[in-house]
């Protein structure tokens, strides 16, 4: 404004043509710091960048000395025997939670004891409800001979249920002095360890499994001598050898059945098996050879001596 109560320059604009008002502004606008803001935010951002930056390396070197630890502490065995003794590490973290397996109901079970099938199952204190694979579970009861069907269920916190259907044992097999238990094809379903099985039939020999069906019809032609029957004994892949309260039965290759009722007939007729001898002989369709014991057989031959010796008088 000069002397006289002007403005030097108009307001409605100046030499630029800018208005007074716009003027103001970019004065204003000229000394805000924008620069000076923009430049702190760089340097903000980058000393977050370089903390990061630290952090994530101090995390990576723990991590790493972390891993180096575990492969000493896994290689030296000691994470193994640490296992076989508390279980595994997700597993004792349920069991805190409260989620340890308490109760196992087994259904089906009827030969096996249960240690046997949780033995097989692989199920213990240490197991838990959540990491148990019941999938593996079942897998490992399959493997059991004696176990021809299985499942397994999860009831939450605290059991696990397992439904098995046994194979039914036939016989027993006895071969190079060791003895199976066998199901009705043959299959060998479980080893002899205890009384469970002394009721079962009894076939000796190689491949006299495979024979069982043969043999149990032969214990069904048997007729009343059917349960004096103690074993059969395959022979040379041919042929059956009964034995009868310590009398052994060779029965023929072709239609054995036949040669069994022969025998029924001499036992009802004349009470053979009675008699002091220790074999009968089957095997030729038209006659009956027997062994006798040695007293027996000492007795005879004295008897034709003094029978001899009669005569010659």
């Amino acid at each position: 404004m000069d002397g006289g109560g002007r403005f030097p320059e108009s307001l409605s604009g100046d030499a630029a043509g800018r208005s007074g008002p716009a003027r103001l502004a970019g004065a204003v606008m000229g000394r805000l710091p924008s620069r000076s803001l923009s430049v702190r935010r760089a340097r903000s951002g980058q000393r977050l960048t370089a903390r990061l930056s630290r952090g994530t390396g101090t995390v990576a070197v723990s991590m790493t000395f972390a891993a180096f630890a575990l492969a000493g502490f896994v290689a030296s065995g000691r994470y193994d025997a640490f296992v076989a003794e508390q279980g595994r590490p997700l597993d004792i973290a349920a069991r805190v939670l409260g989620f340890g397996v308490e109760r196992v109901t087994i259904s089906g079970i009827s030969r096996m004891y249960e240690r046997e099938v949780l033995a097989a199952a692989g199920i213990d204190w240490r197991s838990s409800v959540p990491f148990l694979d019941v999938a593996d579970v079942r897998e490992k009861l399959l493997r059991v001979p004696l176990i021809a069907q299985a499942s397994v269920r999860k009831i939450y916190p605290n059991e696990i249920a397992i439904t098995q259907v046994e194979r039914e044992p036939a016989a027993l097999w006895q071969k190079n002095g060791e003895l199976s238990v066998i199901a009705a094809d043959g299959t060998v379903i479980d080893a002899m360890r205890d009384d469970r099985y002394a009721s079962l039939p009894l076939v000796v020999g190689e491949d006299a499994n495979t024979k069982l069906p043969e043999y149990l019809a032969l214990i069904a032609a048997a007729g009343p001598l059917a349960e004096r029957i103690k074993a059969g004994t395959y022979v040379s892949g041919r042929r059956w050898t009964l034995k009868l309260d310590g009398v052994d039965v060779r029965l023929p290759e072709t239609d054995p059945a036949a040669a069994l009722a022969r025998l029924v007939k001499y036992e009802r007729e004349a009470g053979l098996l009675e008699k002091d001898i220790i074999a009968v002989d089957l095997r030729m369709p038209d006659r009956l050879v027997v062994r006798l014991t040695e007293e027996a057989a000492a007795a005879r031959a004295e008897a034709q001596k003094a029978k001899k010796k009669g005569a010659a008088s």
